[in-house]
């Protein structure tokens, strides 16, 4: 059943009685040291100290978008029991910032090296002294600033304000953007099972605690037909604690055994496969070996927007948008706020309705945010409140002014 409701420039279209998403399950995640979770993490970092500075300084979060960022990998050499740096990881921070706000400079390029260079003492601290930092940060205003005669367009004053009054969204918050967000819930036990995993070997664990050879840059790719499990990991080691190929194939050996406990803990009696850097060839000594863990160390690159969804997975069988939302302006950026709403929404509609949700928010642009063109929220539920439906949806679309406050204050974690 479909129902259309039209209301306060609202579009909402309500499908009920989908579908329940097939067992079948294809997931991917990539892990804190991978490139492109290391650029989204960045690039998020770097709108979020900008923010910071200019709420304190100014009262307001000002123009900016880091969402561009690039990492481009460096070069080193790993022996057993050894290894270093050769080349330096290349950071180009590609974006737009207000550089100052009447007549007050704002430390742009401080900010920004200072944020690098501690991102990377804490995430690969291999790599902090050899960073290659270039800046590619501008403050030009967008399409539409026509001249006509002597007046400056409001548009122009953008990057450049006169004061936070000149800053449109203090008036009313549109979106910059014709774009999307996609949501849904609820994760299955084998996509948690996923996220448990890759966690486990790429953060702080009690494992990689206790194996200071375990690098951070994990990634699986893993696939589920309802009944067994057959995963493809990988999984790197770092040099200086591995002194011989014989060590490394030990460890390796570690790491699969603790995948069959986990999967056996998660899924008893289902058959589970783990292959581990299947690219490794021991006896010629092509192994996933590195210095730092990290295979930004030697020629790999990571862009914003190609990691982890904004939920943490990457998920082609599900409903999801390609938008890069790390390094996004948190007040007016659609391409992050209506992900982060629209999985916020639909975990709550999944709780309310006890069946799969879907959400979907399209924007365009310049009209409100809170206001998108099109809301389409579809679930497996047939029966329905649809003023609780309708109640939820209007809670979640005038939420974004505290989602920005989440966001700015270190609330939310993406991918």
């Amino acid at each position: 059943m479909r129902k259309t409701i039209t209301t306060e420039g609202r579009c909402l279209s309500i499908e009920t009685g989908i579908a329940e998403p097939d067992a079948t399950t294809i997931v991917e995640r990539k892990g804190l040291g991978h490139p492109d979770t290391l650029a989204d993490h960045l690039a998020e970092r770097l709108s979020r100290a900008y923010s910071h500075h200019t709420v304190q300084q100014f009262g307001a979060v000002l123009h900016h978008n880091f969402d561009k960022l690039a990492l481009l990998g460096g070069a080193s050499e790993v022996r057993y029991g050894a290894g270093r740096m050769t080349a330096p990881v290349r950071v180009l921070v590609n974006g737009r910032a207000a550089p100052m706000c009447g007549g007050e400079k704002i430390p742009v390029e401080e900010i920004v090296e200072a944020e690098v260079r501690a991102f990377f003492a804490e995430r690969l601290p291999e790599v902090s002294d050899h960073l290659d930092i270039t800046f590619n940060v501008t403050s030009n205003s967008s399409p539409g600033a026509v001249l006509t005669g002597d007046a400056v367009p409001d548009r122009t004053r953008w990057f450049n304000p006169r004061s936070v009054d000149d800053l449109r969204e203090r008036r009313v918050r549109l979106s910059n953007d014709t774009s999307l967000g996609t949501g849904w819930a609820p994760e299955n036990a084998f996509e948690s099972f996923v996220r448990e995993l890759v966690n486990h070997f790429s953060g702080e664990s009690d494992f990689t605690l206790s194996h200071a050879w375990c690098g951070s840059d994990v990634k699986l790719m893993g696939y589920w037909d309802g009944d067994q499990a057959d995963v493809v990991l990988c999984v790197p080691q770092k040099s200086r604690h591995v002194d011989s190929r014989a060590e490394y194939v030990r460890n390796a050996e570690t790491v699969l055994a603790e995948c069959h406990r986990m999967a056996g803990l998660r899924f008893p009696g289902a058959p589970a496969r783990f292959r581990l850097n299947a690219r490794d060839v021991p006896e010629k000594d092509e192994l996933y070996l590195t210095h730092t863990g990290s295979s930004i160390e030697s020629g790999d690159e990571g862009v914003v927007g190609r990691g982890n969804r904004v939920n943490g997975l990457i998920t082609p069988l599900r409903p999801m948008n390609l938008e890069g939302a790390n390094g996004k302006n948190p007040v007016y950026h659609v391409g992050k706020l209506y992900n982060i709403a629209a999985q916020r929404l639909a975990q709550r509609l999944y709780e309310a309705t006890n069946g799969h949700a879907e959400v979907h928010l399209v924007s365009t642009t310049g009209q409100r945010l809170d206001q998108p063109w099109r809301i389409l929220v579809r679930l497996s539920s047939p029966d329905i409140e649809v003023d609780k439906v309708q109640a939820l949806v209007a809670e979640t679309l005038e939420g974004f002014p505290a989602l920005t406050d989440e966001l700015v204050s270190d609330g939310i974690v993406l991918s």
